[in-house]
Parts: structure tokens; sequence; C-alpha cells
């Protein structure tokens, strides 16, 4: 059987990515221009500055890729975009280019959704890993429990109905004065701290999470009391939403009889909740949780996305728009 050589193009938020992945599972090369130290400043990703650097950066991380993978454009099957969700000038760059490549080069153009992409990094991280399987999407823009019943075909059972979890640990961090990105800067307070302070959930018949409550409440004490210890409160913060996700996780498993559970997205990083999850294996589940390193946005889980995507048959026309709230 013939090697399929995809070529992925991430650029929805503050990462310009390009990466080459071989037969969906094989990283080749997977170059990664992070942004962060430039909206650092703002507080957070100011869209107008993150696309403007997408167009600067695009053209150099492409070559570097190539040069990575040891391989010519000749030699691709397929060029793979994330064409959403996420902020639309930024996808805009990464999709404008890889239309113009595809055409270039004469070579297919497959359209990747970025939240399928958070998926696959478990494929590249498990090479034994195959649908059927249950996914917690999470990141600074979802919150999903999906269905993954194959490679290309999914069920979203639980999601969010206000703020995502990544949004809420960003708003915390900034409250308590930890500045962008605040994920990794609250998980690493909170590992300072003891979760003694009580926090709101919110429960809901189904399986949908809620998390601008608690985000609510930590400002709030936050607000009233300055000099509140930090790292208890990020402690605090850390375990009630990693409750959360668990206590739904197990509804949705009550509810299909899937234990197999993947975790996908930024947060899937966090050491607390990827400590909860592996936990949850003593009560017979099997945990797949991505490298670390894949677990931020990168071009390497869209290349892989685009394989599935490829193989399946779909195929996409230079008409091919962003669309910045794409669902799954």
């Amino acid at each position: 059987m013939k090697d399929i050589y995809t070529l992925g193009i991430e650029s929805s938020c503050d990462e310009t990515s390009v990466a080459i992945v071989k037969n969906g599972r094989e990283i080749l090369s997977n170059v990664i221009d992070t942004q962060i130290p430039i909206h650092e400043k703002y507080g957070g990703v100011v869209p107008e500055i993150a696309s403007r650097n997408h167009i600067e950066a695009i053209s150099r991380v492409t070559k570097k890729a190539l040069e990575e993978a040891k391989m010519t454009l000749e030699q691709i099957d397929a060029v793979t975009p994330t064409y959403g969700p996420g902020l639309v000038g930024a996808l805009l760059v990464g999709l404008s280019y890889a239309k113009a490549l595809s055409f270039a080069i004469n070579k297919s153009l497959v359209g990747v959704n970025h939240i399928q992409g958070h998926i696959a990094t478990n494929y590249i991280t498990y090479k034994e890993l195959e649908p059927p399987f249950l996914c917690v999407m999470m990141s600074g823009g979802n919150t999903q429990i999906i269905h993954v019943k194959g490679y290309t075909e999914f069920e979203v059972l639980g999601k969010t109905r206000d703020d995502a979890i990544g949004e809420a640990f960003d708003k915390v961090a900034r409250v308590v004065g930890l500045g962008y990105p605040g994920g990794p800067k609250v998980d690493k307070l909170a590992q300072e701290g003891k979760p003694t302070i009580d926090l709101p959930k919110t429960h809901f018949e189904n399986m949908d999470f809620s998390f601008s409550g608690i985000k609510t409440a930590v400002i709030n004490l936050h607000h009233k009391n300055p000099e509140i210890n930090k790292a208890d409160l990020c402690a605090s913060f850390e375990k009630t939403v990693t409750e959360i996700l668990i206590e739904n996780v197990k509804k949705v498993i009550e509810l299909t009889g899937i234990k197999t559970i993947a975790l996908a997205g930024g947060v899937s990083a966090n050491s607390y909740i990827r400590k909860a999850f592996m936990d949850l294996k003593q009560e017979g589940m099997e945990i797949y949780m991505p490298d670390l390193k894949l677990c931020t946005d990168n071009a390497a889980m869209i290349a892989s996305a685009g394989y599935y995507n490829y193989i399946q048959g779909k195929r996409d026309t230079l008409d091919l728009n962003a669309i910045p709230n794409l669902k799954l």
C-alpha cells in the first residue's frame, strides 16, 4: 500500500504551524512559530496582530517543515489546512496559503476541522488507538464530550453552554494577576496551594457544562478579599473544574457503556486534570492523553486528521472558506 504524506497548516489562533505527517500517525516534521511573547503584553490574543504575524511567518515555517522532513512539495499527496473554528483573519491566512500551494503543485486540498485535529493527536501518540472511543475536548474555545464513532464520524454528547474551560482558566489567571497564557500559570501556582475554598458547580440534567458561574465566583472572591491566598484559590478552581469534567464523563460512560477515554485540547496539558483522569484507570477505564507537546495547537494534528479525511475521499475546491464558528 502506498504511503500517504499530508502537509498540515494550522493558523486558527496565535500559532503558525506547518507539519508533514506520514499515513496519519508518523510525524516527519512539526514546525511551530508561536506568538505568545507578542500577545503577552496585551493580556490575550489580539486578532489583527495575530493575522499579520501569520502572514510574516507562514512561508518561512513551510520551508522549514519541508527541510526537516527532507521532502519536496512534489512528494506531498494533500495539503490539509484548518478552516475553522478560530479567529477568521488568522484562519484566512493559513487557508489562502494552502489553496495557493495546492493549486501550484496540483495536489488535493482537504480542509480540516480544528477540533477533529485535536482528537487526532491521540492517533499520533498512540499508534494502536482506533475508534470508537469518547474524547473529552478541552481548550480555549471548546469544551465537549465527543463520541468518536469513526475517524471522520463524531457525535457531540455534551458541551459548554457558556465559557469554554480554557477561557475560564485565562480569566481566572487575569484576575489573580498571572497574565497570559493563563492555563499553564494557574497550573503552576495551584501546585503551591491547597484546594480549601468551596466553589460552585452547575449541574444539568444532560451532559452539558457551564464554567461561567465558577469563573464569576473566583472573580468575586478576589474582589472582596484581594489578600486571599492566590495559590489556594487556583488549586480550588482547578479541583472543582476537574470534578465537573469527571462527573459528566461518568454520566456519558453510563449512557454509552464506552470506557475508552481520550483527552484533547490545550487544557489536557494541565497536570491536575491529567492525574485525575489517570486515576480513573483504577475504575476499569482505558485512558489516553496526547504528548504534552501536542496538546496545544500544532499542524501535525491537522495533517493527521487531514489524512483520515483524504483516505475517506474528502476533497475541497478553491472556494473553501474559513468558518470561525465551525461545528464538529
